[in-house]
């Protein structure tokens, strides 16, 4: 709809209508209705400040639930209303173990689905609801929400409560039952055990989970160290096998059907952080990576070949709930809460947009599934 015409690089891009652009309304009106959007390329630190000081007519990244007070308040102030939409991931923030770890040691423990379980029995995901989304969060899985047709309540539920007398039985089951004087869990090797989380640093809630985090894990003979790095060095050592376990959303998709492709729930991309070398295996047709060997996600594959060439909606869900089961039950990732809300604050003066409404990268594309090419400004 817009096309930009700002060289790179640059801290403000125009873009502006496209004369060519190929929709119309109704009444035979070209889209879009807007003439020209202006981005502005800003520090993550200061964009809540920005957008609550009136700056932005159209806002959602770069803010996050706990910047809700302070912005409904600039309603007081600006031409501008609040508004707040749900997420569509299936976990807010999920912890991610590296199945294709390099440490060899740390590898074998994170592919035993016992230490999985146990570490997500672990976390006492009420206290993380209470503390960092105040209580408003569903305490569940990684898995889909209740607005998609595939939700099913046992998917929410697997390995969720928070049971840390379960979650020590299942570790000492592992083989990790000697201590040392601090009371952590000795490694097969004579380390402690020490899991060291990687996290990209671009948002609080994930160090105030984790803080949390690290307490519960405790309980259990487990120390958690948190490591901060750029984004761009963060997947890059992920797929080097150099992290541990990583913290990041869960699933992108929390609201599928039958027919949207269920590739989140098996490796099939190399960013998946939870099994990275396997995605790259997939994605280039075995010439990186590694061919997955454990078999569950074996099936999972499996399952998502068997998908690719189904034309029958019925066989599509079956499949879609098979590697529902598969993945929540595997826990390949310990979710944490979902069903949070997203702050998005728009100019009173803004027309077409939905009060409430779902946001997340896919299936929405943020604000894209509600074409953006049918927003126009009208009076405040």
């Amino acid at each position: 709809p817009w096309q930009n015409r700002t060289k790179p690089p640059a801290e403000q891009f125009v873009f502006e209508r496209n004369p060519f652009f190929h929709r119309i309304d109704e009444n035979g009106r070209q889209l879009p209705y807007v003439d020209r959007v202006v981005m502005n390329v800003s520090s993550s630190a200061i964009i809540s400040a920005k957008t609550g000081a009136g700056e932005s007519d159209l806002q959602c990244m770069g803010i996050d639930f706990a910047d809700y007070a302070f912005l409904k308040d600039a309603e007081k102030r600006y031409p501008v209303k609040m508004h707040l939409w749900k997420r569509t991931q299936g976990s807010r923030l999920a912890l991610l173990p590296n199945l294709n770890c390099a440490d060899p040691v740390w590898r074998g423990l994170l592919r035993d689905v016992r230490v999985r379980r146990a570490l997500s029995l672990a976390v006492d995901r009420r206290e993380i609801n209470l503390a960092v989304f105040y209580g408003l969060a569903q305490e569940s899985a990684d898995t889909v929400l209740p607005e998609s047709p595939l939700y099913r309540p046992e998917f929410a539920k697997a390995w969720v409560a928070h049971d840390p007398d379960k979650a020590n039985a299942l570790l000492d089951e592992v083989g990790l039952k000697a201590r040392d004087d601090d009371g952590l869990r000795i490694l097969p090797d004579g380390r402690p055990a020490q899991v060291i989380v990687e996290t990209a640093g671009e948002s609080t809630l994930e160090t105030d989970a984790l803080e949390l985090i690290t307490d519960h894990w405790r309980q259990v003979g487990i120390a958690l160290f948190v490591r901060t790095s750029q984004r761009d060095i963060f997947r890059s050592r992920a797929l080097g096998g150099e992290i541990m376990m990583s913290i990041w959303s869960g699933i992108d998709n929390g609201v599928p059907t039958a027919d949207m492709n269920p590739s989140q729930l098996a490796p099939t991309m190399d960013d998946q952080l939870q099994w990275p070398l396997w995605g790259a295996h997939y994605l280039s047709h075995g010439t990186v990576g590694e061919a997955p060997d454990l078999p569950p996600v074996v099936e999972l594959m499996a399952l998502l070949k068997r998908w690719n060439v189904s034309t029958e909606a019925a066989e599509r869900a079956e499949i879609w709930n098979s590697m529902l089961s598969i993945y929540t039950d595997q826990v390949f990732s310990i979710g944490t809460v979902n069903g949070t809300h997203q702050p998005v604050l728009a100019s009173s003066r803004l027309r077409n947009l939905p009060d409430k409404a779902l946001y997340g990268y896919d299936p929405t594309a943020y604000f894209g599934v509600y074409m953006m090419d049918t927003f126009w400004l009208g009076e405040s």
